[in-house]
């Protein structure tokens, strides 16, 4: 998709955003780009992507979808942050110098004055957060041993696991995962989390990814059995869980698809909202929101803001497994995609925010 600047400036403005930055610099290489959507319950907190994206506007497009994504997981799980999400173009994997790109890029995270709150995702890391930190207080996600939460991929993928659990009981009325077949697509930090999960409860688990690594990394551990990428959504499943990219729920994966729950913590599965969330509701797959169900990583963020405790971090993603249920039901009682249900409930937090913000 390639937006003109016209169509930018009125797709941000049709998504409610506030603010878009992009920042460049020669000598490391940086190109970045960070959106703030909303910051009407507090600043916006959103990691940083590092991604090698086929052109600008595909960049451009993801960070404006991921931030509003922030902003809605937010307000579900009840966080007092709004929504913001940053991306580097790139190949995270070829970068030769860290510290220099990253420095780079937290003096622009500085000049926002706390707007925007970053911290680890797709391509980052705990220790890149360390080298943004050198050059802003603006950044979650940092090593224990400076004070942080470290890795927070096994929260995210707990809340995964609950989201996962709650969407097996709405179908079936037990949310008992013993012989239920789970295909997880990426096998990355919070995929490996999840899929630990799923076999400490003795699901039938199947797994794919592109890195070679990370598959040996899986099945040393795990007896699961191993789906080439291309025969993914065709396999034949309980559920299936996207734990990679985004857009994987379009008009080419729908047809194929031979589960009756879509539950996974990649963001922005569904590649247009609308016609694939009714796409989905139609072929009678439930599939449990996105950002709802991946929140354990902005939960895990701002525990650390307000001083950090694991224990805590994990109790607070619990909420996700009764947020999921009543959005299944929500959705049923108003004719709506599950999708459009949580949506509803994450804007009518944000309006009554923003009504008793105005009024102070």
């Amino acid at each position: 998709m390639q937006l003109t600047n016209g169509e930018l400036i009125n797709t941000m403005m049709d998504m409610d955003h506030e603010q878009l930055v992009f920042c460049t610099d020669k000598e490391s290489g940086l190109k970045a780009i960070i959106a703030i959507h909303n910051t009407v319950l507090g600043p916006s907190l959103g990691g940083t992507r590092f991604w090698n994206y086929t052109n600008e506007s595909d960049a451009i497009v993801d960070v404006l979808r991921l931030s509003r994504g922030m902003t809605y997981k937010s307000s579900l799980c009840g966080n007092n942050l709004g929504g913001g999400k940053a991306v580097i173009i790139g190949d995270s994997r070829a970068l030769k110098s860290r510290e220099h790109l990253f420095r780079n890029y937290g003096r622009f995270v500085n000049s926002l004055s706390g707007r925007y709150i970053t911290a680890e995702d797709v391509g980052t890391s705990t220790s890149d957060m360390e080298l943004i930190a050198n050059e802003t207080k603006y950044v979650a996600g940092l090593p224990e041993s400076m004070g942080g939460g470290g890795d927070p991929s096994p929260v995210t993928a707990y809340g995964v696991f609950l989201g996962l659990k709650a969407s097996v009981k709405y179908v079936t009325g037990s949310d008992d995962l013993q012989g239920k077949k789970v295909m997880v697509q990426g096998t990355g930090n919070v995929g490996g989390h999840l899929i630990d999960h799923l076999m400490n409860e003795g699901a039938t688990v199947m797994i794919s990814d592109i890195y070679e690594d990370r598959i040996k990394r899986i099945t040393a551990k795990h007896k699961v059995e191993v789906v080439p990428p291309d025969q993914v959504y065709s396999v034949q499943a309980d559920i299936y869980a996207p734990c990679a990219l985004g857009a994987t729920l379009n008009d080419d994966t729908i047809p194929q698809l031979k589960c009756n729950i879509i539950a996974g913590a990649a963001n922005n599965q569904l590649k247009d909202e609308v016609k694939h969330g009714q796409a989905l509701r139609e072929k009678g797959i439930l599939y449990a929101p996105d950002y709802l169900i991946n929140a354990g990583g902005v939960i895990n963020c701002y525990i650390e803001l307000e001083g950090y405790n694991r224990e805590r971090a994990m109790k607070q993603a619990e909420v996700i497994y009764d947020r999921a249920l009543e959005i299944f039901e929500l959705a049923a009682k108003e004719n709506l995609t599950t999708q459009q249900a949580a949506n509803q409930l994450a804007e009518k937090r944000i309006r009554a925010m923003a009504k008793l913000n105005a009024r102070m």
